[in-house]
């Protein structure tokens, strides 16, 4: 599965290393992401959701029903 948050859309971010030398080398930058299961009392049933952080707090801030509903416009999630 992809390092993808399903209700922000973040996702793994390349930069640099750099060492003291201020030599350059590749590296990624991953999202915190957790695997969560989030009860729609709507459908009555469980959802499992890979979600960030930040994807937390706005659950907590606007509900599961109406976060799925802004990532499923957003295009960020397909179906749940």
């Amino acid at each position: 599965m992809s390092r993808v948050c399903e209700i922000t859309g973040k996702k793994v971010m390349v930069g640099n290393n750099v060492s003291h030398s201020k030599r350059r080398t590749k590296r990624r930058f991953y999202p915190n992401l957790f695997t969560k299961k989030f009860y729609l009392p709507e459908e009555d049933r469980w959802v499992s959701i890979k979600v960030s952080g930040a994807g937390l707090r706005l659950i907590n801030k606007v509900g599961v029903s109406e976060a799925l509903r802004r990532a499923k416009e957003k295009g960020f999630i397909k179906n749940y």
